[in-house]
């Protein structure tokens, strides 16, 4: 039998263990009932009343929404010699959006003001609205300002709240002269909602982003986006007033591969040389184009009128590229008449033919008035002869020009392109996107119409050519015959130094085979002749002996009848390093060659220049 203080005992401890036990279940039916409610609140999507009407879900990270854009993370270029053409960080005061009256003292505003040199209520105006975080700029910039020395030791002093001085990447430095060849950034929503319509949707990019609108920046877009940009955060609260402790916090892609650096084949500094020296000599609206002549390299590529790459749109200016559009060569197009009828039997290199000033057919006439007289080969080139020139090209058929223009090159795209999927792009990649063909004949000429030759064996009629083909086509005939590629990018490496891919030097044979190294011959002695005695011989004197061929083509616009003028060529004549085509647009009639001129400058400083083939 139980004792009865035992039995106590053991009333008492099962008392204990009932009263321990619904204590620890009220315990976990409270803490469910917090989840529960947590879990409401956080995922629910009921409108809990409050000064701003936010959702819960959305009051819980409003602190981190408040974040501005250090980087974009995109790729950038350097020219041959890896000197920076893109990217440049500077030092910038960012503004965030915090409570009116948090930011400082009115005595701290007032330095503050003082340092930025601008009025106190300018200031305070400005920060009251913004809506997003933003750098201070300039009032007419929309550029965030570089802070000078001066500044920045001044903002050290200063303690403010929702304001800090960031580093900031722009794309386009300081110093940047914009180039058509690398082109600029813009906002094209339709191109982004028809080449990103994955990324749009996973909300990768947004249809207001900036993305490649011209040139390289254009061709190479899908490389140069990157994985996303580096952004800094800044804390609040739910009444916009900061959360001292927390401060900021930088958020960045931590891919050690990107962004991508692109190393170009241009030489910045001998381009701003040159770019100085077209704009002194007064180019207006034309083109320059300098190869590497052993390489067909773009040394250097300008275009005129300039552009400014943050605001590409705007009156007279012009962000087309004018070296890749095909313009109406004149009579540097004779060169390739002449090499179609030395390759097809219709022409012997020390043919004479006699000029009086009037073909007598077509309404043809010579631009020398009473003609040339009696004119070797050589001589016709180096004077120019429309009359000699006429003939020729009525020996020949059009499907034979045609012939000879692609083996030059001419009449098709030739910079550098890939037929097939380049691995990392998964698509064939063309450099010089914008670059246009050209022409011969605007429809192939199934008839044989004697007046349709002549016109075109002087380069007008239907002739078009870009300037980067007259430039490539000299360096076609320095080589022999051998056509290359022009290029404008050598390599591709990660942001880890590592090379992602080498775009090595290209040929771009014609499958009508190529001219023989013969026929380039007789050319380049003709090209000589026109600098010693011919059409060139105004620019017979300078620091190089150069060789080329002019040209004047007539064009009509709303201004009624112009000219554009050319010089291709090269130099120096005893050992060629660089080919150089300048063409002049819309000049008026009766004007001297411009671009013979502007050609001699251009070799001149390419000589003071003087740099070794890279």
């Amino acid at each position: 039998m139980l004792h009865p203080e035992h039995s106590r005992k053991a009333h008492t401890r099962n008392r204990m263990r009932r009263r321990l036990t619904g204590i620890a279940l009220g315990a976990l039916l409270a803490a469910g009932l917090l989840i529960g409610r947590l879990a409401w609140l956080q995922w629910m999507p009921s409108v809990i009343p409050g000064t701003n009407g936010d959702h819960w879900r959305g009051e819980s990270v409003h602190q981190r929404e408040k974040a501005i854009v250090l980087s974009s993370g995109r790729g950038h270029f350097t020219d041959r010699h890896g000197t920076p053409i893109t990217g440049e960080t500077i030092q910038a005061l960012a503004a965030f959006p915090v409570r009116y009256g948090t930011w400082g003292t009115p005595s701290e505003l007032e330095q503050l003001a003082g340092v930025l040199e601008v009025k106190q209520d300018q200031l305070l105006n400005w920060l009251s609205q913004l809506k997003e975080p933003t750098f201070w700029h300039e009032p007419g910039s929309k550029e965030p300002l570089a802070l000078s020395p001066r500044q920045l030791d001044a903002l050290g002093q200063l303690q403010l709240d929702g304001l800090r001085v960031l580093p900031y990447e722009r794309r386009y430095r300081d110093d940047f002269e914009a180039k058509h060849a690398i082109g600029f950034i813009s906002q094209h929503p339709e191109w982004i909602a028809d080449e990103y319509a994955g990324l749009l949707a996973a909300g990768r990019i947004q249809l207001d982003d900036k993305i490649g609108g011209a040139g390289l920046e254009r061709s190479l877009e899908p490389l140069l986006r990157g994985l996303g940009g580096s952004v800094v955060s800044h804390y609040v609260d739910g009444r916009r007033v900061p959360m001292h402790g927390l401060d900021m916090r930088v958020g960045q892609p931590g891919n050690p591969y990107y962004p991508l650096h692109i190393r170009t084949t241009l030489d910045l500094n001998l381009q701003n040389q040159l770019e100085t020296a077209v704009d002194e000599a007064g180019l207006e609206e034309g083109a320059v184009v300098v190869l590497d002549a052993q390489s067909a390299d773009i040394v250097a590529m300008i275009s005129r009128p300039v552009f400014d790459p943050d605001h590409p749109v705007q009156s007279g200016t012009d962000w087309a590229n004018h070296a890749l559009i095909a313009q109406p060569p004149g009579s540097l197009f004779k060169l390739v008449t002449a090499a179609s009828a030395l390759e097809h039997g219709h022409l012997h290199p020390h043919e004479t033919f006699h000029c009086n000033g009037q073909y007598g057919r077509y309404g043809l006439s010579c631009w020398k008035e009473g003609g040339h007289g009696i004119l070797a080969l050589e001589d016709a080139l180096a004077h120019s002869c429309n009359i000699a020139f006429a003939t020729i090209a009525e020996r020949l058929s059009g499907e034979e020009l045609l012939q000879t223009a692609d083996r030059l090159g001419i009449a098709r795209r030739v910079g550098w392109a890939t037929e097939q999927p380049l691995k990392p792009l998964k698509q064939p990649l063309r450099l010089l996107q914008e670059e246009q063909a050209g022409a011969v004949f605007m429809a192939p000429p199934y008839v044989r119409d004697g007046g349709q030759l002549a016109q075109t064996g002087i380069g007008q009629r239907d002739v078009r050519m870009t300037p980067l083909q007259a430039a490539n086509l000299v360096v076609t005939l320095l080589r022999g015959g051998d056509v290359l590629a022009p290029r404008l990018v050598s390599e591709i490496r990660y942001a880890n130094g590592q090379q992602m891919m080498s775009l090595p030097s290209q040929a771009v044979p014609s499958k009508e085979g190529q001219i023989a190294p013969a026929t380039a011959a007789v050319l380049l002695r003709s090209m000589k002749a026109v600098v010693a005695e011919g059409t060139g011989k105004a620019i017979r004197d300078g620091l190089w002996q150069v060789a080329g061929k002019s040209g004047t083509a007539q064009t009509d616009g709303a201004a009624g009848t112009l000219n554009h003028h050319w010089f291709a060529g090269y130099g120096p004549v005893q050992a060629p390093r660089y080919a150089v085509a300048v063409l002049v647009e819309n000049r008026r009639p009766h004007e001297n060659n411009q671009a013979t001129s502007l050609f001699r400058t251009i070799m001149d400083t390419l000589a003071q220049y003087d740099v070794p083939s890279q």
